[in-house]
């Protein structure tokens, strides 16, 4: 008695129970019997709980009740899940690579990527800067800073990178190319572009950018000044005119430009390069009346005149006005063609100086590095953290979401039912195969594409259909997923037998059942064989007591072999309860 309560409280064995088990517990008694051959007592083993007249059919009826309930229990969950509990998505981590002049985070105080996930800025300079970058695992960046006499030191992942200091520059023998290959090395996102900034470390090869902007515009639409590039000191002899502006190496803000007079001066320019050990450009002296500078911040342009007051022929040195012009298609035009350098620049500027005789050169173009100018120094900032949110929002969220076994993403189909058959709905999430129908031609039955992880069920075949032969309604037997189908022989009924892998099955004759005729036998014997469905496997007590169709009640001697069994039955409940 106890391991049938531990087994009929046990709610994976109620789940594996066979369709209709539930329901064939609550019908009447049978009221005919008759003997009945040992092949029925194999066949309808079911009836036996529903006409268990004896002393111990109360006992039974209240296991029956129990295994309903438990039956519903695990399905009430899965029909109606509890609402998801909301994810709380961790902040996205910005680095700034700035001076300390700047408090970025003040402009992105309030900022949300996608309006619900909030924004950590990291500002530091590249020399407070280290790094390990992993194939797989991302970069980790190491920073010590120094915050009102206190050093900081921070280790972090971060997602975004806005880049507002120069990598690389030989007048200050600062080189940060290693970390910008880093971060590249670690995939991360930035503004502008970790390659366009690695790009940006060589003024020459930025120049050559310009050139081929030069060739595909026309001089009249891009007007570049005309330079020339010496690897080293040995080609540079003599300039074609005078005066001369030579530039070494990478520098920025004015360093490294020097204005040649004669070729005396030239050839003392030579040794200098020559101890650089540097690649050198000359350009042509303009007299100019002002510098232009035309920038871009994402779809914002603003144009600017600096004009040089102390009359130092660099406009950036000394004391000069400055004033904003209004923006021109042709300075549009000329922004626009430098954007698209290097993959795309969202932030850039060019320069250009306009001479005396009222032409215009363009000597330069810079990249997100560039300082800012001008009386709307707050909104250029604004402008810049607006974009940086933008760019982060457009990018992919990090870590997928993985589908739950218990919910697939394909809705499952369940297969029609006949009108008028009752059916327990088997458990969710387990599909029903077909079974083959009785009686009548056999019809070509498409296979269902496999399903892992879940065990198939039998499906109920239609009602009044005649059955096909006498083990049609024989126990179904047990096959382990992935085993071949079972096979049924014609010309005679047996049991079904569940063939190993590469074995055949055979079959064994037994007595034909006496309410059918020796004509039916014959067309039945004539029928092709159709494959036996799958079956789940399910425990000891649900071998004995498997259930089959309620469209195979309905002859006479059906019923008399339930009487029969459920007489057998009886005697050894009876024996079993009399303890």
């Amino acid at each position: 008695m106890n391991f049938l309560r531990r087994r009929l409280s046990d709610s994976s064995f109620v789940a594996n129970l066979p369709n209709g088990y539930m329901t064939d517990l609550q019908r009447p008694d049978s009221s005919t019997s008759s003997p009945a051959s040992p092949a029925m007592e194999r066949r309808h083993p079911q009836p036996l709980a529903a006409s268990f007249s004896s002393p111990g059919s109360s006992l039974f009826s209240s296991f029956s009740s129990a295994m309903k309930q438990t039956s519903q229990a695990p399905l009430g969950p899965m029909e109606s899940p509890g609402p998801s509990t909301p994810v709380v998505q961790r902040p996205r981590i910005l680095l700034v690579i700035d001076d300390a002049h700047t408090d970025w985070a003040k402009y992105f105080h309030g900022k949300k990527v996608n309006g619900e996930i909030e924004i950590r800025v990291e500002q530091a300079e590249f020399s407070e800067l280290n790094l390990a970058a992993y194939v797989t695992g991302g970069c980790m960046v190491d920073m010590q800073v120094v915050r009102n006499g206190t050093k900081v030191v921070r280790s972090f992942k971060p997602d975004f990178i806005l880049v507002r200091q120069h990598a690389y520059s030989m007048a200050l023998g600062e080189d940060y190319r290693s970390l910008v290959i880093g971060l590249q090395y670690g995939g991360l996102p930035a503004v502008n572009s970790l390659y366009s900034v690695y790009n940006f470390c060589s003024k020459p090869w930025v120049f050559s950018q310009l050139i081929k902007i030069f060739h595909s515009l026309g001089p009249e639409k891009f007007p570049l000044v005309e330079q020339t590039f010496f690897p080293n000191h040995k080609p540079m002899l003599t300039a074609p005119h005078f005066p001369v502006v030579v530039k070494l190496g990478h520098a920025h803000a004015g360093m490294g430009k020097i204005k040649v007079e004669n070729q005396h001066d030239y050839q003392d320019i030579t040794s200098m390069v020559a101890m650089a050990k540097t690649y050198a450009t000359t350009e042509a002296f303009i007299d100019s009346k002002y510098d232009i500078r035309i920038q871009k911040i994402g779809s914002n342009y603003k144009a600017y005149m600096r004009t040089s007051i102390s009359g130092n022929w660099k406009a950036n040195t000394g004391s000069a006005m400055l004033e904003q012009v209004a923006m021109t298609e042709r300075y549009r035009l000329w922004v626009d063609s430098c954007s698209e350098m290097f993959g795309g620049l969202d932030i850039c500027a060019v320069k250009a100086v306009h001479s005396k005789d009222g032409r215009d050169y363009i000597i330069e173009v810079m990249d997100s590095s560039m300082p800012l100018i001008g009386e709307h120094l707050e909104e250029d900032k604004q402008l810049m953290a607006d974009l940086v949110v933008s760019k982060m929002s457009q990018l992919p969220m990090p870590g997928g979401t993985v589908p739950s076994p218990l919910r697939p993403w394909t809705p499952q189909t369940k297969p029609a039912k006949p009108p008028g058959q009752a059916q327990l709905g088997p458990p969710l999430g387990q599909p029903q195969p077909r079974t083959p129908t009785q009686g009548g031609p056999r019809q070509a039955q498409s296979p269902q594409p496999p399903r892992s992880g879940s065990p198939s069920q039998q499906r109920l075949s239609p009602q009044g259909q005649q059955p096909l032969s006498p083990s049609s309604g024989s126990p179904q037997q047990q096959r382990s997923p992935g085993s071949p189908q079972l096979s049924r022989t014609s010309g005679g009924s047996s049991p079904n037998q569940v063939s190993k892998p590469g074995t055949t099955l055979t079959s064994q004759p037994r007595p034909p059942m006496q309410s059918r005729s020796t004509s039916q036998q014959g067309e039945e014997s004539k029928k092709p064989a159709a494959p036996h469905p799958h079956l789940n496997k399910s425990q000891s007590l649900t071998n004995s007591l498997s259930t089959s169709d309620a469209s195979q009640r309905g002859t006479p001697s059906e019923d008399e072999a339930k009487a029969e069994t459920i007489r057998n039955l009886r005697k050894s409940f009876a024996s079993l309860f009399s303890d």
